[in-house]
């Protein structure tokens, strides 16, 4: 078996990282979202661009009272998870639409009791998901929760 190799001469010089810069968009929005807690730092509900949107880190705040919900990581999941739900109604999409989330806690060794009450909250074809063990969380907060979810 022979092999043939052809070589062109280059007319220009290209810069081989060109082909991956991507513009940046031209055009991103905020969102408020009026049933979820307000935030409690500098930064915005959710931002949309793109056809994306990146959901800040939600802790089991109660929307009406600003106060920590949940004594166990389960039910601070939940409250998580529906604070989410709310940002992403707010934004035009639902939850169910989400691509990736990543939860925070401080309790790694209760993620089967995270994990049952993350797992009602989608069905067959849950998102990708990343778990992380912290220290501590805003609020002395046992989980928290932020996700990217196709707009």
């Amino acid at each position: 078996m022979s092999v043939i190799v052809e070589s062109y001469p280059c007319r220009e010089r290209i810069n081989p990282r060109a082909r991956y810069a991507a513009p940046m968009p031209s055009e991103r929005e905020i969102v408020d979202a009026a049933g979820a807690p307000p935030a409690i730092g500098p930064y915005s509900h959710a931002v949309s661009v793109d056809g994306l949107l990146f959901c800040s880190g939600q802790i089991p705040l109660d929307p009406a009272t600003g106060e920590l919900v949940g004594d166990t990581p389960a039910e601070q999941t939940r409250r998580c998870l529906e604070n989410l739900r709310e940002v992403c109604e707010a934004a035009g999409t639902s939850l169910q639409r989400a691509v990736r989330l990543t939860i925070y806690t401080t309790e790694l060794g209760a993620f089967a009791e995270i994990n049952e009450v993350y797992g009602s909250f989608f069905g067959e074809q849950p998102p990708a998901r990343a778990a992380v063990g912290v220290a501590a969380l805003p609020k002395g907060a046992l989980v928290e929760i932020d996700a990217v979810v196709a707009s």
